[in-house]
Parts: C-alpha cells; structure tokens; sequence
C-alpha cells in the first residue's frame, strides 16, 4: 500500500508490501526501545508557529510559518513506538507546543514539541497512515479501521467518531468549520466539525487516499479512477473533473488560482483552479505520489524515480533537479528559504529552495516516507522503523 506522501492507497497497498519486504530485508533492526520513551532529548525552544495540518494549510502548499534551519546543529530529541519494527507513514502536525502523529502500531501519539515527552495516545483498531488536522482544540485524524476521529487536542478523550465503509488514508482538512476526509470506499466527506454529522458526501469512480485541498469554497481531491476532482465546498457538487492517465494519490495544492496535483502516470499537472483546464504537465521518470509544494514561483515535488524536481509554477519548465539514492515519496516541506524531503535512502534532505543546493542531511536508520513539518525552527518528520524525530 502506498505510504502517503502523503503516499496514500491502492498502490498503498503495494506500498505496505514493499515495507513489508524492508523490513523483511533489514531485519531486527531495532531491539526493543520501551515506547514512550523519548531518547536523547535535549531541550529546546516550544515552536511558535505552527504547522496544524498535512502540507501547512487547507490549500495543501506545503509552505510553512516558520523558518527552517539552514545548517543541522542537533537532533533534539526522537521518539520511538513500543512495536518493535513499526513505523509511521503519518505525517506529523505540530500545534499548540505539541506533535500529533499516527503509527501503524493502530495508535495516533501527541508528543511534547520541545522535549519528545509522550503526553497521551489513542487506540485505533487499525493502521493510521492518515496525518491528523488540529482546529480548535480537536485533533482529527482516520484509521485503516474505516473510522474518523475527533479527539481533544489537550487530553485525547474521543469528542465523537464517523464510519466510512472502508479505511481512511486520506489526511483531513478542516475550514470554516467543515471536516473533508476522503476513504477507500470511493467517497469524499464533509462533516460538522463540532458534531461530526454528515453534510454531503461525494462519489468518485475508485479509492480515495488523496487528501482533499481546500481554496475559494472549493475542495479538489484526487482519486483512484485517474481524476482530479472539484467540488463545491457547501453543497458537494462538481464543479469540474479532469482525466489523467493513472491513479492520483497525490494531494493537489493550490496557489495563486492554479491546483498543482501528481499522478501514477508520471507527471505533474498544473490546471486552472476555476475551469479545470490543463495549463501544463511535466514528465518524471516514475509515478508522482508526492504532494507538491508551491512557494516563490516554483512548484516542488519528488518522484519514485528518486528525483525531487524544482519547477517554474507559470510555465512547469526545470529550474533545478536533485537526486537522492531512493524513491521520493515523501512531500517536500517549504519553510523560509529552504526545502526539506525524506527518501527511500533513509535520509532527511535539506536544500536550498532557489538552487537546489543540498545544504545538510540526516541519516536515520531506515526509509523516510512520511512528509517533514516545520515548526518552531525545528523540522519534525518519521521514519518506518518506528521513529519520530525533531532535528535542528
């Protein structure tokens, strides 16, 4: 199965084999580390800006309030799950001094920001791969157990839950008081955030582990039937589709009336926000399953042929390209003038955002799939041996 890269889906399911057959691979490459447990913390400063949901914002840009570090001077702490050889293809959120993340050992953690410190769990009955949204003081988050979740952000006591008909990879969005979340069964929902109701709900043609973007009052999210879809964001009525040529599980951004959304197929497309029309594509080697960013008048984005491209959002012509020794699944993270990716190499990869100049990286001891937060100046991302980490 497809990490999420989000990575989400079907192919998240060949995904979940090809970990499977990491795992297999290196195996036990951790002795048991009692959960719970942070390790090596060193104190830092609380984060004061904040990274409340996958890619930063309802808009899905990935770019982030705060400032990234430019040269790595520390690990500030990591955290590991006590499930030996488990991992995290959630993506972590950062609010309120706290880092909120799922695991595929069924738990969603919270996590003190500055020092590692597990402040509370909660137990899915299932895998969560989907990067929890905070808003309000609720954490939301979905489970491979088909459920939605909405929990106090403070405590972890469960406020209500919704069931889908299958399980949830997609990562919620939350805006003016509506929760988006789309799951395998095929449909995109919208729900009371307080209560949890139903409003409207949205039938594609095949899974949904694309993460729903919101901008203007209108939801774009991709599916497993090939398209990109927008919606009303009141009503649920479609606006528009657009067709590409495989699955896209990669979540659309949307920045300055274009959405910028990935595909199996292999390319990058940039279409206009309102019409749907096709303004450019651009071709990588492998499919796109990562998440662009959109910042300065360039469109960032990894691909399973190891590459993260760096391209004019205007035109989609190549500015730049780096290569790391893995599939880029993970989506880049934007914060001040720098871009952060994990990779399949196990490294977490720091460049320069105009050049693409690698500035450090940090080499953790197994493949890095879940997508970087920025938070505070400190860079918060997970790995798949079961390991959180804050680096600085």
């Amino acid at each position: 199965m497809r990490f999420i890269g989000h990575l989400h889906s079907r192919t998240s399911m060949l995904w979940m084999l090809l970990v499977a057959l990491i795992l297999s691979a290196c195996g036990a490459l951790v002795q048991g580390v009692p959960g719970g447990a942070p390790i090596q913390a060193t104190p830092g400063d609380a984060p004061t800006q904040e990274a409340s949901m996958f890619r930063a914002n309802p808009a899905r840009t990935g770019v982030f309030p705060s400032d990234g570090p430019t040269t790595l001077s520390e690990l500030v702490w990591k955290f590991k799950t006590d499930v030996r050889n488990v991992g995290f293809g959630s993506s972590p959120a950062v609010a309120g001094g706290v880092v909120y993340v799922g695991s595929l050992d069924n738990w969603l953690y919270a996590l003190d920001a500055e020092t590692g410190q597990e402040k509370w769990r909660f137990k899915t009955d299932g895998e969560v791969y989907s990067s929890p949204a905070i808003a309000d003081g609720v954490v939301y988050v979905g489970s491979l157990d088909n459920w939605l979740y909405a929990l106090d952000a403070e405590t972890g006591q469960e406020k209500w839950s919704f069931k889908t008909d299958d399980g949830v990879y997609s990562s919620p969005a939350v805006a003016g008081g509506v929760v988006y979340v789309g799951s395998v069964d095929n449909w995109l929902y919208a729900l009371d955030a307080r209560t949890g109701q139903e409003k409207w709900r949205f039938k594609t043609g095949g899974l949904v582990a694309s993460s729903p973007a919101i901008a203007d009052g209108v939801v774009y999210v991709g599916s497993d039937d090939g398209r990109l879809y927008a919606l009303d964001a009141r009503t649920g009525q479609e606006k528009w589709r657009f067709k590409t040529d495989d699955d896209v599980d990669s979540s659309p951004a949307v920045a300055g009336g274009v959405v910028y959304v990935g595909s199996e197929d292999g390319r990058l497309y940039a279409l206009d926000a309102r019409t749907g029309q096709e303004k450019w594509s651009f071709k990588t080697g492998s499919p796109v399953h990562s998440s662009p960013a959109v910042a300065g008048g360039m469109v960032y984005v990894g691909s399973f042929d190891n590459w993260l491209y760096a391209l004019d959002a205007e035109t989609g012509q190549e500015k730049w390209r780096f290569k790391t020794e893995g599939i880029v699944g993970s989506s880049p993270a934007v914060a001040g003038s720098m871009v952060y990716v994990g990779s399949e190499d196990g490294r977490l990869y720091a460049l320069d955002a105009r050049t693409g100049q690698e500035k450090w990286s940090f080499k953790t001891g197994s493949p890095v799939l879940s997508s970087p937060a920025v938070a505070g100046g400190v860079v918060y991302f997970g790995d798949i041996e079961g390991y959180v980490y804050a680096v600085r």
